[in-house]
């Protein structure tokens, strides 16, 4: 399954007619949701617990590397599923990271987009501050282009921002979970995130 959220996923799993339902020894499940460590965990320990195998596979990237395979699937879980699934990763993706046990690979999920978040704001606000003090946002963009804040997300947005041009790639509420999901994480293993 790929879901949104934390709730959709356990509906999935847990609902009327859902995956608990049809589990057994020797089947296998992979979750390619955004969710939170507890709800991965949580999903992993019920389908272990018939018999099967897990694997947490959320990925980063929205559409069009979604498209054009250039996903990168952060798994975690069953190593020996990962392995199943790889030709499965490789056609979706560029890279596959394998990041230990289940769990791991939402909170690399929430961190990467954390990350992407804040970046994107301050491209945003630096955007908006330059051109309002009169320079030119082509300017801007050129000059990032060229410095240590090269980047393919700013290379992506930017010219989008400039243009005008704000049709979601990514949904704001699906952004505003995984920040809540990054912000409770940050709290559970006592790392402030005041940005």
């Amino acid at each position: 399954a790929c879901t949104s959220d934390p709730e959709s996923a356990r509906k999935v799993v847990f609902g009327e007619g859902g995956v608990l339902a049809g589990i057994s020894a020797g089947k296998k499940y992979v979750d390619m949701s955004t969710v939170d460590e507890e709800c991965a965990i949580e999903i992993a320990t019920a389908i272990k617990s018939k018999g099967g195998l897990f694997l947490e596979a959320p990925v980063s990237g929205s559409k069009a590397p979604a498209v054009n395979g250039q996903l990168v699937i952060l798994a975690a879980g069953d190593e020996s599923l990962r392995s199943d699934a790889q030709p499965c990763f490789d056609v979706m993706g560029k890279k596959t990271f394998f990041l230990g046990e289940v769990g791991a690979g939402a909170r690399m999920k929430l961190v990467v987009n954390m990350v992407m978040a804040i970046n994107i704001e301050a491209l945003s606000e630096g955007l908006a501050l330059g051109q309002k003090a009169g320079l030119k946002g082509s300017d801007i963009m050129a000059v990032l282009e060229e410095g240590a804040l090269k980047s393919p997300l700013y290379s992506l947005k930017g010219p989008k921002m400039l243009e005008g041009d704000y049709a979601p790639n990514f949904p704001l509420k699906h952004q505003q979970k995984d920040i809540r999901l990054a912000v409770d994480l940050g709290q559970k293993v006592g790392q402030p995130l005041p940005v």
